[in-house]
């Protein structure tokens, strides 16, 4: 059994390595040499009398008994976190890390501003905790946030999941783009329509589920891309036509690099939400960041 101090060292290695993704994943995490890790986790293994793992030639690959063991430890570790959570605010102070999940290239974003009046605000009220903050495309920053190893998630999320609350803070628009050196770049909008567009490549992306091919009538994208940064680099070779946020494309419009196409027919307006756990009541540092972002955002301008 699982009693000592000793033991959760062990436990602790086993997770790292398991999420890692194996022996050599974890030297970096871990600080020590192979040869440690694997007489800790056979430490781990005589301890609890079974085998936890496979290991060797044939790549690293967890037994039915360590998929079992790695998954009560993480609940374990998790509720000892909870616990100490909990324990810091009956002192009535907050101290613990925050860890707050974001997608890429909204800062440009008007709209997403008061996030960092939040965060200031926040940080006053409880200077002692530590802010983790994380950047994931849609669709991982939603695995994050069901998974719990986020608290917060703030994006346009793909789609909704049960047990997960959402909360809407802001809109962002999205705007279809060429790139100069694209040939409708020279083209008035009005000898350009939907047919013409469909003659090129287009760019879809991931978390949008094919929303942006169905103004088209394509079975398939020509290119996929799981962020802006990948899909703006993919409109500016001239190659591809795609949508992007209309506060993240206006650096390259105003430098001349791209333009809109139909900006009064294609255009997407998404809407930005904070997601959390709802299946349980959030810890004292989560709440009091979640009520000062919804607040921020209440008193935001339309």
């Amino acid at each position: 059994m699982i009693t000592e101090q000793a033991d959760l060292k062990l436990l602790r290695i086993f997770l790292t390595i398991v999420e890692a993704g194996g022996f050599a994943a974890a030297q970096s995490d871990l600080n020590l040499s192979l040869s440690t890790i694997s007489s800790y986790v056979t430490a781990l293994e005589t301890r609890l009398g079974f085998t936890l793992c496979k290991r060797g030639r044939g790549g690293f690959a967890l037994t039915r008994e360590g998929q079992v063991v790695f998954e009560e430890a993480h609940r374990l570790f998790k509720s000892v976190a909870q616990y100490e959570t909990k324990m810091r605010a009956l002192r009535d102070k907050l101290s613990g890390t925050l860890t707050i999940g974001l997608t890429d290239n909204t800062i440009t974003d008007p709209g997403a501003r008061r996030i960092e009046k939040t965060i200031a605000r926040f940080m006053e009220r409880a200077p002692d905790v530590t802010l983790n903050v994380v950047t994931f495309p849609p669709n991982d920053l939603l695995r994050e946030v069901v998974t719990d190893n986020i608290q917060i998630g703030i994006c346009s999320f793909p789609k909704t999941v049960l047990g997960l609350r959402y909360i809407p803070l802001y809109d962002e628009i999205h705007r279809f783009y060429c790139g100069s050196d694209h040939p409708l770049f020279a083209l008035d909008d009005a000898d350009i329509d939907i047919d013409e567009i469909r003659r090129y490549r287009l760019i879809g992306r991931k978390s949008w589920l094919g929303r942006d091919l169905k103004e088209f009538a394509i079975s398939r994208p020509h290119a996929t891309v799981s962020d802006m940064e990948a899909e703006a680099r993919l409109i500016l070779s001239g190659a591809f036509l795609g949508y992007l946020p209309e506060h993240y494309a206006r650096q390259f419009v105003e430098a001349g690099r791209m333009r809109m196409v139909l900006p009064d027919r294609l255009k997407v307006k998404v809407t930005f939400q904070a997601s959390l756990d709802d299946s349980k009541q959030p810890d004292p540092i989560t709440k009091l960041f979640l009520d000062m972002l919804i607040a921020d955002f209440a008193t935001a301008p339309a």
